[in-house]
């Protein structure tokens, strides 16, 4: 059994889940821009829930709600979210995207994804861990195309995505009237190249602030910048 997954105003258990606790979705959550006070957000493709849990800590968001299609992530995510200091302002859906973004007649001001973004040719032996990892379980089209219909007008839309798949995301979103508001390149050391992308995006087109956050300057040495960005998460930060 997995030992729970200690933050430092929460734990989180991730057994069941088949994506586990990783940088990706902490850079998002402590990254992702609360100035506007959102009211409502919306965690898409939840897995374990941590990305609603460091939202609930950072900010007094009343509804904040996710989405999560695989049974056994799904009853963690529940089972997470019923055991934190702030039980009674989260909720989880299970459902797929698609269901929700038809049924449900609310916007959020916030909606927060962590997609699956894993080529084809990487397909491993679980069928639940490809589900949790592939694009084909969740399409960056039609992530963007519920997220249109589910924010609210001032409404923001957060991601973390490969770089090598930036561009490409980015004219999808245009499409769609969503356009970047603020990125961040992360990079693991100063030589090292650019591996993922922290994308803001609004349907108001703002001059895009760019900026660079590099995680180590040597192997467990962490940048001022990554420190600041997560100590309110991490133990030993």
């Amino acid at each position: 059994m997995d030992k729970p997954f200690q933050f430092k105003q929460f734990s989180v258990n991730q057994d069941q889940c088949a994506m586990k606790i990783g940088t990706d979705g902490v850079l998002l959550g402590a990254w992702t821009t609360i100035e506007n006070n959102p009211f409502s957000i919306l965690d898409i493709g939840a897995g374990t829930g941590v990305l609603s849990l460091m939202l609930a800590q950072r900010c007094d968001a009343q509804v904040i709600e996710a989405l999560e299609i695989d049974d056994k992530a799904y009853e963690q995510c529940v089972d997470n979210f019923e055991q934190s200091p702030w039980n009674d302002r989260l909720f989880c859906y299970h459902a797929s995207l698609e269901e929700f973004a038809e049924e449900i007649e609310d916007t959020y001001d916030l909606i927060i994804c962590n997609p699956p973004f894993y080529a084809e040719n990487y397909k491993t032996k679980s069928a639940q861990r490809d589900l949790a990892r592939f694009q084909d379980a969740m399409p960056f089209e039609h992530l963007l195309q519920s997220a249109v219909a589910l924010l609210s007008e001032d409404g923001m839309l957060s991601v973390v995505i490969p770089f090598s798949e930036e561009d490409h995301f980015i004219e999808l979103a245009s499409k769609t009237g969503l356009f970047p508001k603020r990125k961040t390149h992360v990079k693991g050391t100063p030589s090292a190249e650019t591996k993922r992308s922290l994308i803001e995006f609004s349907f108001k087109e703002y001059d895009l602030n760019i900026s660079e956050l590099i995680i180590e300057t040597t192997r467990h040495q962490y940048t001022d910048d990554y420190t600041n960005l997560t100590k309110d998460f991490y133990l030993k930060m």
